[in-house]
């Protein structure tokens, strides 16, 4: 690789794609982001247009970049994309429905239970690493099967945003060992390689795409993609992966207890790990390079907890991080539980919901919101906890994500789990680790500290910690006290529309 030549990085969100260019040694040359929105058709829905969202994001970020290059030669691309989801297509690669996206579509509920019972939750987690959840590809398929059987029936690819483009630029039906190994319970995790006969009672007569790992050029851009994007015909492609864990891979989450905190919407956190030990409040997974194994964890909501409060007070963020930093450790007695659209790892109680204790005429939007803050750290000490029980060591932990910006919440976090944060100096994301994989793949030595160096390390108050592990013991035992009542509200909540 000439040291002229530059790398490309492109990642497909939730609600935006983003792309990258950077030289080989991690400058960014050149960032452009592009909006665009879910589909929910139904309660419980969240689906992608493939063609406009993921496909149309790309070409219009590919183009832009292929121009900022300004006629330097471009060396290799990786892409990166939500995931899992299920994208059925027929064997030219052409959707048939929408895509069905990750944990957040909960439309397979029943077909979760139907697996579980069939294959045995014990023995889903032992050979997957991860139990049967909303997150879960062979649900969804079986949904398909039951409810749009003419779809399941010409159904001859099965793609995710990352493998859809790779699909789209090389012809190539290849998915990354990562991404399959969250296809549960098509995946045997201890083999590394497709669990065949799980999958044919799941999805008979689907073709599974060949394997590989991100690391991995699989092919190179045709000359039909080259006209649409923008990008020179050749240029190598690799197999891409999950967003979250290029993102990991942006930061240099790479050794054993290594643990990325991505604040968010919703909180994610990945962490890598010598030993995998299946825990059913988990994801257990392949990692990014060959041979890893990470450990995964996500809240059903963080950030939107906040922006709920913000809209409910009609104020903008900056006033009540103010007013929340006046506010003692523990909001003068005030405790929420998160749960607003109910929870994911470890409880994975779809019909939890939202609890706030200790409220008084003397509590204002200022408690309100410190409240909250201090209840995603309480779900993130309580994910952390579960994961030194499945194999995480006391690594690094490194903070990500829109939500580090302003400081109170990272200090919050590292008060409540006792721990120092480190907040990188790029917050490019996951099309940033997609660079560096595709850089990986054609042999640099991609040195993570020297792309994405560290800006500041959060550390804990000594002072804090007495107060808020009482309180976090009082977290837990608050949800096991209000399990019950949640789910009957839930229950009601559901009938009444």
């Amino acid at each position: 690789m000439g040291s002229s030549a530059l790398l490309l990085g492109v990642d497909i969100g939730t609600s935006s794609s983003k792309g990258v260019l950077t030289s080989e040694d991690g400058r960014v040359l050149h960032q452009v982001e592009r909006r665009h929105a879910v589909s929910s058709p139904r309660p419980g829905w969240v689906e992608h247009d493939a063609e406009a969202v993921w496909w149309g994001d790309f070409v219009a970020l590919a183009r832009e970049l292929a121009v900022a290059a300004d006629g330097r030669p471009l060396a290799a691309l990786a892409v990166s994309g939500i995931g899992p989801c299920v994208l059925p297509a027929d064997e030219e690669g052409r959707p048939l429905r929408a895509a069905i996206l990750y944990g957040v579509d909960t439309r397979a509920t029943a077909q979760i239970a139907e697996l579980t019972a069939e294959l045995g939750a014990e023995a889903v987690l032992r050979r997957c690493g991860s139990p049967l959840t909303t997150q879960a590809v062979g649900p969804k398929l079986r949904w398909l099967a039951e409810h749009e059987p003419e779809v399941a029936r010409r159904s001859r690819r099965l793609l995710m945003a990352s493998s859809y483009l790779v699909h789209r630029l090389t012809g190539r039906y290849v998915l990354d060992h990562h991404s399959a190994s969250q296809c549960v319970p098509l995946y045997d995790l201890a083999a590394g390689t497709w669990a065949a006969d799980w999958a044919e009672a799941v999805a008979p007569g689907l073709p599974l795409p060949e394997l590989a790992w991100p690391t991995e050029v699989v092919g190179t851009v045709g000359r039909a993609a080259a006209a649409e994007t923008g990008l020179p015909a050749g240029l190598p492609v690799t197999a891409g992966t999950v967003d979250a864990w290029a993102e990991a891979t942006s930061v240099g989450v790479r050794a054993p207890g290594d643990v990325m905190v991505m604040y968010g919407t919703t909180m994610f956190l990945v962490q890598v790990v010598d030993e995998l030990r299946p825990h059913p409040g988990l994801w257990g997974t392949a990692g990014v390079f060959p041979g890893t194994r990470t450990l995964a964890a996500g809240m059903a909501t963080s950030g939107a907890v906040t922006d709920w409060l913000r809209r409910i007070v009609g104020a903008d963020y900056a006033d009540l991080v103010a007013l929340a930093a006046e506010v003692p450790p523990g909001s003068r007695g005030l405790l929420l539980l998160p749960y607003l659209a109910g929870e994911r790892t470890p409880l994975f109680d779809p019909d939890a919901r939202g609890v706030l204790a200790g409220l008084t005429t003397a509590h204002g939007p200022a408690e309100l919101y410190r409240a909250a803050l201090e209840a995603t750290a309480y779900g993130v000490r309580h994910n952390l906890e579960v994961m030194r029980e499945s194999g995480g060591g006391p690594g690094r932990l490194v903070a990500v994500g829109g939500g580090t910006r302003g400081g109170l919440w990272t200090r919050i976090v590292s008060d409540v789990v006792e721990r120092d944060q480190q907040v990188p100096e790029r917050t490019v994301g996951a099309c940033l680790g997609d660079a560096m994989l595709a850089a990986t793949a054609l042999g640099v030595d991609v040195v993570p500290e020297e792309w994405n160096p560290v800006r500041s390390v959060v550390r804990p108050n000594s002072e804090n910690a007495p107060r808020y592990r009482e309180f976090y013991r009082r977290y837990r035992q608050l949800y096991d006290s209000t399990a019950d009542i949640a789910h009957f509200l839930a229950g009601v909540q559901r009938e009444d529309g």
